[in-house]
């Protein structure tokens, strides 16, 4: 698909991507219910900063977004806007004015919204009243990396129609989501479905060892290095269902965990699953953080 839009889908409500950084994709909260033909949910990497972002200026929950991965991100509002940005924390400008994360703020018609670089966390959302109203795929507008379904991802020069606002909501009661500080994040799992492919000590490896996030990492998976965990001698592979959070083990014994962008099944045993209440942390985590998990019972 390229980066502008059919003349019906070219509202007088524009956002015009002048920079997109390192990578900017449309998000919703996905496709669910398409996993026997092979096509993954995919949608936002943090579910709940999309939540936040679309309830602070009125839209429903799941309405489309910018998700913007490291920060660099400019668009200039073609007519006046009302938007918010949520989860990874970074500095907001607008023209000359500065912003504030979690806040319903305005752009004005002509002016330019920029996201800076970020210290803390990877992924940061941009909600717009009215939310990002590009042509849907199988019922959702996210972009899926893995199988290319959806809007391409935003390069300079694409044009993303906004819907009709709704009316300005009364203020949000909210906490905004955690996003992942310091050296190391902790994540809760529970163990299985395949723990049993491995050897007795495998699953105790994983639960006192920290594993550290590597580079190889995007929005299908964060390849971890660490203590490998070893498969028993004889295991047989099979092709499992996948799910976000999943801790798939290749043969190398370093694991995968599993994120938005994930394909429908996999053929490499999963010796725990993240908690889908951790999983949004899981996607704010950047190369070199360490990682440490906790069985929950």
């Amino acid at each position: 698909m390229s980066g502008r839009w059919p003349a019906e889908f070219r509202f007088s409500r524009r956002l015009l991507v002048e920079n997109p950084g390192t990578l900017a994709t449309v998000q919703d909260l996905g496709r669910p219910g398409f996993a026997s033909i092979g096509i993954g949910t995919s949608g936002a990497a943090d579910r709940g900063s999309l939540r936040l972002a679309n309830r602070l200026v009125g839209n429903h929950e799941g309405a489309a977004a910018v998700e913007v991965t490291w920060g660099g991100f400019s668009a200039r509002a073609r007519g006046e806007l009302r938007v918010a940005v949520t989860g990874a924390p970074c500095g907001i400008t607008i023209g000359r004015a500065e912003g504030e994360m979690n806040t319903v703020l305005t752009v004005p018609a002509g002016a330019t919204l920029r996201l800076c670089r970020r210290e803390i966390g990877v992924r940061t959302y941009i909600a717009v009243a009215g939310g990002i109203d590009v042509p849907p795929v199988l019922g959702s507008r996210s972009t899926d990396l893995l199988s290319a379904l959806g809007p391409d991802p935003l390069r300079p020069g694409t044009e993303l129609p906004i819907g009709p606002a709704p009316p300005a909501p009364p203020p949000v009661d909210f906490t905004p989501p955690a996003i992942p500080a310091g050296d190391e994040l902790t994540l809760r799992v529970i163990a299985g479905p395949r723990h049993e492919w491995f050897t007795e000590t495998a699953l105790k490896t994983l639960l006192t060892s920290p594993y550290t996030v590597t580079t190889e990492s995007n929005r299908i998976g964060i390849r971890l290095d660490g203590p490998p965990l070893a498969h028993r001698e004889k295991w047989e592979a099979g092709s499992d269902a996948v799910v976000p959070g999943c801790l798939q083990v290749p043969p190398s014994g370093r694991p995968t965990l599993v994120l938005a962008d994930h394909p429908a099944t996999g053929g490499y045993p999963v010796i725990a699953v993240v908690v889908s209440s951790d999983v949004d942390k899981a996607a704010q985590a950047r190369p070199g953080m360490r990682i440490r998990f906790s069985l929950l019972s």
